[in-house]
């Protein structure tokens, strides 16, 4: 079975799932996925997005599967539909989450235990089921989704930039862990783009953080199409810190050799974006 292998060369024909394929970015990496010759299972919540983003993949072959990634039964039940389906699996995008805002101090213990069970235990899941497939063949790729937020945590996005500041840290371990067995490991962090997150916003003080967050999601250079285009070049050739937004690189660099100047800049963002978004 052709897949991919530790020294990022690519091979037709693998056997890919990626959660959240329902709608944004899960379906532009489905399309680009497809694209290039592979099989796709797209899993979603719903059942009508997962099947609506099968039948616009180029070639054949493809699925259309539902799963929850915040239920261990329902993630067991997916690698088996998987594990019945391709006997394996080559590339694992662990993509599906939700969106919420609020200060730290006044997100209610329900949105934290939502926000990690979706954006981080999710992605436990989804590793703990099929990254063991990946260790029997001895190659793989994993991409996890996270967010600039992960990288450099902001005001108003406590939980959901903790969420994904963890699921950086654990790509971070995966990689040294997995790749002398073969298999890579990816991990995105994107900042504001278009695409359809919103629709899980959720957080105490949620209205002035999603206004503005629609603001920069709508002003950004970049949407879905793109973003997924860059992630799937990028991890074809074996890089594992994915940054899609030009500027967020240089912000990255800024945070990481002058974290003083970053944290006024960052205030000074904040201010500006707070006053437009009003």
């Amino acid at each position: 079975m052709a897949s991919s292998n530790p020294r990022g060369e690519r091979m037709a024909g693998r056997r890919v799932l990626i959660t959240g394929a329902g709608s944004g970015l899960g379906r532009e990496l489905a399309l680009n996925y497809a694209a290039r010759g592979d099989r796709v299972a797209c899993v979603d919540l719903y059942a009508d997005r997962a099947e609506e983003t099968r039948r616009l993949l180029s070639g054949g072959g493809h699925l259309a599967l539902v799963a929850d990634v915040g239920s261990d039964a329902a993630m067991a039940a997916l690698k088996a539909q998987i594990q019945g389906a391709w006997s394996g699996l080559d590339v694992l995008v662990n993509n599906a989450g939700i969106a919420c805002g609020g200060e730290c101090a006044h997100t209610s213990i329900a949105e934290w235990q939502r926000t990690l069970n979706i954006n981080l235990m999710g992605v436990v899941r989804g590793v703990r089921e099929f990254v063991p497939m990946m260790e029997a063949q001895r190659n793989g790729l994993v991409i996890n989704v996270a967010s600039f937020a992960g990288l450099a945590g902001a005001p108003g996005l406590g939980a959901y930039g903790v969420s994904k500041a963890a699921v950086v840290a654990m790509s971070e371990g995966m990689r040294a862990e997995l790749l002398p067995k073969g298999i890579r490991v990816s991990v995105l962090c994107p900042s504001f783009f278009k695409t359809n997150l919103l629709e899980s916003f959720q957080g105490t003080s949620d209205a002035p953080m999603k206004h503005m967050a629609a603001k920069l999601m709508e002003k950004s250079p970049i949407d879905a199409a793109d973003v997924a285009r860059y992630t799937v070049e990028q991890a074809e050739r074996g890089r594992f810190l994915l940054l899609p937004h030009k500027d967020t690189r240089s912000r990255w660099l800024l945070k990481r050799w002058l974290p003083g100047m970053y944290f006024k800049e960052l205030l000074k963002y904040v201010a500006k974006n707070s006053q437009k978004a009003k």
